[in-house]
């Protein structure tokens, strides 16, 4: 099974290859800059509650913490966007490898990004997702849980010069973002797992995943 740090592996060389340097050094910078930052104080912990949330998935259906979590534990996945290649890799990795073993484990798996129904709905049907994509308005649940950060102008200026806007497909206009992060919750809201990444380049390994539920 290729791993999701060897696929963005491969995915930060084809992009080295294709972005003019000063893109690519917009992108080095920020994610330098994130790096030694590090985790920041007071994000979600192993031991914490998680807290209710109500969010509409693609559809526009409201779904939540307390009815996903009714039949067992659940893999909550924290992304940027659809125009993320790093979180697409990671997405689709979870569809092919984790989601047919949640099962074992009465599991469930659903991602959350800031992106509108619509956006998300977009990136469910490229990816050809079958679990549930959730979108977090303002990333209020994601500040709550201390995991957000905010891109510099220098990255966000440099994503516009591909013609990216990431405000494009939000409804809040803003551009504060999760950082990948990766949580399981038991069906009592406890946080059992939390792996948070600060290089947004970061993403938590499938069989991490497992070793987690497994240790229910």
């Amino acid at each position: 099974m290729t791993t999701i740090a060897e696929q963005v592996k491969d995915v930060r060389a084809d992009l080295a290859t294709r972005l003019p340097a000063e893109v690519a050094a917009a992108f080095a910078s920020d994610q330098a800059a994130l790096a030694e930052r590090g985790r920041p104080d007071g994000a979600v912990s192993v031991g914490d509650q998680l807290p209710p949330f109500a969010l509409a998935d693609a559809t526009g259906r409201v779904r939540t913490l307390d009815e996903l979590s009714a039949d067992g534990p659940l893999v909550i996945v924290f992304y940027r966007g659809g125009w993320c290649p790093y979180c697409n890799v990671t997405l689709r990795t979870y569809q092919r490898d984790l989601l047919p073993r949640l099962g074992e484990y009465s599991a469930r798996l659903v991602a959350i990004s800031p992106e509108t129904p619509d956006a998300s709905l977009t990136t469910q049907e490229k990816a050809d997702l079958s679990f549930t994509v959730l979108s977090d308005p303002g990333a209020e649940l994601a500040s709550a849980l201390g995991i957000t950060f905010a891109p510099s102008e220098e990255g966000l200026a440099a994503q516009r010069t591909l013609g990216l806007d990431i405000r494009a497909t939000r409804a809040d206009g803003a551009t504060v973002l999760p950082m990948p992060t990766v949580l399981v919750v038991d069906p009592d809201h406890t946080v059992r797992f939390a792996d948070v990444h600060a290089d947004y380049t970061g993403r938590t390994e499938v069989e991490d995943i497992l070793a987690a539920l497994r240790a229910l």
